[in-house]
């Protein structure tokens, strides 16, 4: 599952409950109210669920869901507990091989689960019982979003984590794995014309009352987190793929509502590029006769896995040039790749509990980023953004209260551990298998991995060990990286024996681990007369707290260029202060042969001069002189790898900046990062102006208008000329100027068919004001967007951000007066997102004195708990990093919290989050 934000949960030992008033004073010490669920308490079910039939009757206002499920004993005693969220099912009937069961005698409902007395169930091994229930739903009125819901004029499922428990009652956890024998729906036939289930179809007819039906069989046990049917009037456009080596002719169809159908293209390509990719890479074919995928506009998640019907989020399956940006298109082809990728790491071999998420999320998202990698045709511009992202999200994720290991060892809600840590972070963990093991080792394990394991649910450390049995190697010491939070520091230092000839690297190691980890140190060496490499790239094993390595046969000194490629989650420093540390970061970016490593060392530059800004004690160094180089460097850098130059022109993002400071204070980081760019633009301005009139020039002559092309170097083109855009409309300190950076970004705007170029363009003017002038052109192509936008709801999304997100004086009145536009609304993740979330990206004005953006957050955060916890305690989130900030501001966002704390009621997901913050 791709996230923004997601659910989990399991029988007894996964519970999600809403506090009631009384319960919301207490942490997890009350019996009845949220619960703490440990890692260590595992246990296998007494009975499982081996086969399931289920018959869906959707009518107007309510649907009634039969359920058949075959029961079989499992291991160890006890009775047959099922999960059934009682603020969404009404029990109908229940029974047992044909008995109806009488509620407290037989059975007894305990909040949300049903438990059925052992006595009446299978004792031998080879026993089953067939458990029958009938309960109604009202799918209309979950605003939840999980469980079947109504999003428009479609009904559609959502069971990751603890979905399927509000469908009807079942063990509602990974380790049961069932066969779906049968899922029959009907609905009326006007109304609902395609019905889809997961697996394949075995038949579908009318029957009476202009009603129709189709009933869906998955030949594969899965877990009832990947249960999923979708009922709509629905668009679509289809084709075929055929397996390799199998030869199986595999349908592949993309649905949307019909008005969407022309923006489902890419997404089908995707999933083709994904299919043979995963063949080629990692031997792995699709083992069912049909592939869908269903865009649905509400939806808490990116895109869900369901076994062979993936539901997407719209926002990441559909697009054409006027209404999705270059970025839009390459999430969607990563998205659709990981999904795709999910049918073997997470479907065919899941997890057998949510602690293990990371097993086949971590694993799919390096999966998905090795895909983009190859598409894109540049494995170091996909490194630089996803590193950028690890370190803007991951690591202060890794430094606030939430805190986690990649493989958590307890939590109240589910929900809250869908992370940056588990996803990115448990990436960047599969990563260091790659390094550590190579390419033909990593492939090696993931073969035996798949051979040991198909068809059941696994632990990471049944991960581990087909990695490490498959290579003949003792991978107990990496197992450390499961159970340690936080990021760890890895600091270097160095010296060169002229008479041996010999290069002596220390490296030390600190982290949240009590035994130093495993950490692979990816390292090149340097000539420093020369700048040749004299030793190309070798993996560091780093096992020790501290640890010397020797290169002999040196003609000289060196300089190293370190972890190479980001080759661990980690912090990198010198062990010392060591006042040649910028010249020889000038010397890396110049030439560092290592492409990741040229941009790093840049990165570091940028942000040694903007701290000197925000310090005040810039002319103190030569920071200036060696950043005004780097930046020149890049600028005329040859070739046609624009991306690569795009980044190495981009400064740090603010949130990756304040990683790097104890006390973050973001008004005064804003502005220097800003006295930095705007310094440099100067600096540079007819340098900038020619190369962004020269890319003008090219894109024009080279047919660009409606016929937008994604290929690299296109994408490119655009990226280097929006990011010097961008440069170019930040010297404003002048009427003139104003006007100047207004008329250049509007005559863009007006100019460009492409999303990609239009949006850039608006977005430095909706952070234009000034002169009339200035303010009627902003306000100008802010109206036109909207207008011709004509109600599609992702390009609405996209105004409603660029207006959070602009650095305007007033840009939190503005937010509120956006929260009243009748397109705005609270019950669609992806609206609510675009506004209110986007706002607390806003630093410098989110965090603005008197912490009125805090009120507004907790404000909007206890209205849409009353809606959609998952959300609510997503947009909670940006208030818990209260002790990174001024006593000030820390006191005034602890304040914001602490209302939210005391509402009455709460939901687990929100108090957990909330809770977990003000502990002291």
């Amino acid at each position: 599952m791709a996230p923004l934000t997601l659910r989990g949960g399991s029988s007894a030992l996964f519970s999600s409950t809403t506090t009631t008033a009384e319960e919301s004073t207490t942490e997890t010490t009350s019996s009845s109210g949220p619960k703490e669920i440990f890692r260590s308490d595992y246990t296998a079910l007494p009975f499982k669920v081996s086969n399931v039939s289920m018959n869906f009757d959707i009518r107007d206002g309510e649907t009634f869901i039969e359920s058949e499920l075959t029961i079989v004993q499992n291991t160890g005693e006890g009775d047959l507990v099922l999960d059934g969220e009682a603020d969404a099912l009404t029990l109908l009937s229940i029974s047992l091989d044909g008995k109806d069961l009488v509620e407290g005698v037989d059975y007894t409902i305990d909040g949300d689960t049903l438990t059925i007395v052992s006595s009446l169930l299978p004792t031998a091994a080879d026993g089953t019982s067939v458990l029958k229930t009938k309960v109604k739903v009202h799918p209309e009125k979950n605003t939840q979003l999980s469980g079947l819901y109504k999003s428009g004029s479609m009904y559609c499922t959502q069971c990751e984590a603890m979905g399927f428990r509000r469908i009807t009652y079942y063990p509602d956890r990974p380790d049961n794995m069932a066969i779906f024998d049968s899922v029959r729906i009907e609905a009326d036939k006007e109304a609902y014309p395609v019905l889809l289930g997961n697996g394949n179809k075995l038949e579908g007819g009318d029957v009476e009352g202009d009603r129709h039906y189709a009933v869906w069989e998955d030949p594969y046990p899965k877990p009832s987190y990947l249960f999923c049917i979708v009922a709509g009037k629905l668009g679509s456009v289809s084709s075929s793929y055929t397996t390799v080596p199998s030869g199986r002719k595999v349908h592949l169809e993309v649905y949307s509502e019909p008005e969407n159908v022309s923006k489902l293209g890419h997404a089908l390509e995707s999933l083709k590029k994904s299919m043979k990719w995963d063949e080629d890479t990692f031997g792995l074919e699709y083992d069912l006769d049909v592939y869908n995928v269903v865009a649905v506009n509400d939806f808490n998640m990116g895109a869900m896995e369901n076994k062979g019907l993936n539901v997407f989020n719209t926002a990441y399956c559909l697009a054409d040039p006027k209404s999705a940006t270059d970025l839009d298109y390459e999430r969607i082809e990563s998205v659709i790749g990981h999904e795709y990728f999910h049918n073997w790491t997470g479907n065919r071999v899941t997890c057998r509990d949510w602690f293990q998420l990371t097993l086949k999320e971590g694993l799919t998202v390096y999966r998905d980023q090795e895909f983009s990698g190859d598409m894109m045709q540049s494995h170091a511009v996909k490194r630089i953004e996803d590193v950028s992202s690890l370190r803007g999200r991951q690591f202060a994720e890794d430094a606030g209260p939430m805190s986690h290991p990649v493989r958590p060892d307890s939590y109240i809600s589910m929900d809250n551990f869908y992370t940056a840590t588990v996803y990115s972070k448990g990436a960047e963990v599969v990563r260091m298998y790659r390094t550590l093991l190579g390419k033909d080792g990593f492939r090696k394990g993931m073969d035996l991995y798949f051979e040991r394991h198909d068809g059941n649910a696994v632990t990471c450390d049944d991960f581990l060990s087909a990695m490490g049995d498959a290579n003949g190697v003792d991978l107990s010491q990496f197992s450390r990286w499961y159970q340690t939070n936080g990021t760890p520091t890895v600091k270097y230092s160095s010296k060169y024996d002229e008479e041996s000839k010999t290069y002596y690297l220390t490296l030390s190691q600190e982290s949240n681990c009590d035994e130093p980890l495993l950490i692979p140190i990816s390292v090149g060496l340097l000539d420093k007369a020369s700048g040749e490499e004299v030793v190309a790239t070798k993996v560091l094993e780093l096992k020790e707290k501290e640890q010397t390595f020797e290169f002999d046969g040196l003609n000289g000194d060196v300089l190293p260029s370190m972890l190479r490629g980001f080759s661990a989650p980690v912090k990198l420093v010198r062990a010392e202060a060591d006042a040649s540390e910028e010249e020889d970061l000038a010397f890396l970016a110049a030439r560092d042969t290592d492409g990741f490593n040229r941009w790093e060392a840049g990165q570091k530059l940028y942000t040694s001069l903007i701290f000197q800004t925000l310090e005040g004690n810039q002319d103190e160094s030569k920071t200036l002189d060696y950043v005004e180089e780097a930046f020149g460097r890049a600028l005329n850098m040859d070739g046609n790898d624009y991306s690569i130059q795009a980044y190495a022109l981009t400064l740090p993002s603010e949130s990756t900046l304040a990683e790097e400071m104890t006390v973050v204070d973001p008004v005064a980081l804003h502005k220097a990062r800003g006295d930095v760019r705007e310094s440099l633009a100067r600096k540079y301005l007819s340098e900038i102006r020619a190369k962004y009139d020269e890319l003008t020039e090219a894109m024009e002559s080279s047919g660009s208008g409606e016929d937008i092309k994604l290929d690299a170097t296109s994408i490119g083109q655009r990226r280097l000329r929006n990011v010097l855009l961008g440069y170019l409309c930040c010297i404003k300190d002048t009427a003139e100027e104003r006007d100047a950076a207004s008329e250049l970004a509007m005559k863009q705007f007006e100019s460009s068919y492409g999303m990609t170029d239009r949006y850039s363009a608006l977005n430095c003017l909706a952070s234009m004001d000034g002169e009339e002038s200035v303010v009627a052109r902003r306000d100008a192509a802010l109206q036109k967007f909207y207008d011709d936008a004509n109600g599609d709801a992702l390009v609405l999304n996209k105004w409603f951000m660029c207006q959070a997100v602009a650095d305007l004086p007033d840009v939190l009145d503005r937010v509120k007066s956006l929260v009243k536009h009748p397109d705005f609304t609270l019950t669609n993740p992806n609206r609510c997102s675009s506004l209110i979330s986007a706002f607390t990206m806003n630093a410098a004005h989110f965090h603005a004195e008197y912490g009125e953006g805090y009120n507004f957050l907790g404000d909007m955060t206890a209205q849409v708990d009353k809606l959609n916890p998952q959300l609510s305690s997503r947009m909670g989130r940006g208030l818990i990093q209260w002790r990174k900030y001024s006593e000030e501001r820390g006191a005034l966002m602890k304040e914001a919290l602490q209302e939210l704390a005391d509402m009455k009621p709460i939901s687990s997901d929100l108090f957990e989050v909330v809770s977990s913050s003000l502990k002291e």
